[in-house]
């Protein structure tokens, strides 16, 4: 048994002729936060400190979205969901519709220890936050998301992107260029006790109805951990909700007795093509990082040694053997 944690920065049609300023960047901040995790996992922090510790950093980087690089709808409003949840206790926290909160991991966090329920959203977890400013930074949409704003007005004015009231979220289009128009972030951790965490947070789908809720933050979908495995997903949110995705590996290695990479495997060889990636740890300390589509941004790190960056299969920068499943 030993330490290990695995990091997403969204799964899609992410082109390989992608720019270098367009991938350095997440591919820097994906080694930062293999720097901060494993520097926290060596120093005795739980799981779920480590995973909440994580994301924040992916969500204080604008390069991905969620928090700061959150994505707008179709009205032009900012609609952050995350979702954080412990495997030993099974104790989870859920965020949708936030507007103004820097880290939307944290308040989901603040939701499973403060307050009796799992979920709030838009309104009430707007509430909720105010009530909790001295935990939670707070800033005004209208600046975090200027850049975005301009963005989704180009795309429009290009005829790029349609509004979701002609078409059916299944055929809004999916950017190809790497940018952040759809994905999310995401980090799973089991520390040196063998307790398990999964973290997820995103910034929805571009251009999208507003009040559209993804599966980041339902549990079991897109986020999930217990005693066997942790696991957080990325992909079309719609698939990932109606498979059950997160809760389906957990399910598969409870039930048929697979290792971590062999029902990550099976489950997101189930979907249907393009749809889904995902990075999950298991108790005894096995990471896999598995997708279906063109690539997926993700990173991970073990306790005994072994260290993986990558976008592509063929781009992989791995120490030791590739923990990473194409499908």
């Amino acid at each position: 048994m030993g330490w290990a944690l695995a990091v997403q920065g969204a799964a899609g049609a992410i082109s390989p002729s992608l720019p270098p300023e367009r991938r350095e960047p997440r591919l820097a901040t994906l080694r930062r936060c293999l720097d901060l995790g494993t520097a926290a996992l060596r120093a005795g922090r739980p799981a779920l400190d480590v995973v909440e510790l994580v994301v924040r950093e992916l969500e204080n980087c604008p390069h991905f979205n969620a928090g700061r690089g959150s994505v707008l709808t179709a009205d032009g409003t900012v609609e952050m969901e995350a979702c954080i949840m412990e495997g030993r206790t099974m104790r989870c926290g859920a965020v949708s519709g936030l507007s103004t909160v820097v880290n939307p991991i944290s308040l989901a966090r603040l939701v499973m220890e403060k307050t009796p329920h799992i979920y709030l959203a838009f309104d009430g977890a707007e509430a909720f936050a105010r009530e909790q400013a001295g935990w939670i930074p707070r800033t005004q949409a209208t600046s975090l998301h200027r850049t975005t704003l301009s963005g989704l007005r180009k795309e429009k004015e290009a005829n790029k992107l349609q509004s979701t009231k002609d078409q059916s979220p299944q055929e809004i289009p999916s950017p190809t260029d790497g940018s952040s128009g759809i994905g999310t972030v995401g980090c799973v951790a089991v520390d040196a006790a063998g307790n398990l965490a999964a973290a997820t947070s995103t910034g929805g789908h571009v251009n999208t109805m507003a009040g559209r809720i993804g599966d980041t933050p339902i549990v079991g979908a897109g986020t999930y951990a217990n005693a066997l495995c942790a696991v957080s997903a990325t992909g079309k949110g719609e698939e990932i909700i109606r498979h059950t995705v997160a809760r389906d590996v957990a399910a598969v290695m409870e039930h048929c007795g697979l290792p971590l990479r062999d029902a990550a495997a099976r489950v997101v060889a189930g979907m249907p093509r393009p749809s889904v990636g995902l990075v999950a740890v298991s108790a005894t300390g096995e990471v896999c990082m598995a997708y279906n589509t063109i690539g997926m941004f993700r990173a991970c790190a073990t306790e005994a040694g072994h260290t993986e960056v990558g976008i592509w299969m063929d781009d992989v920068d791995a120490n030791g053997e590739s923990v990473t499943v194409r499908l």
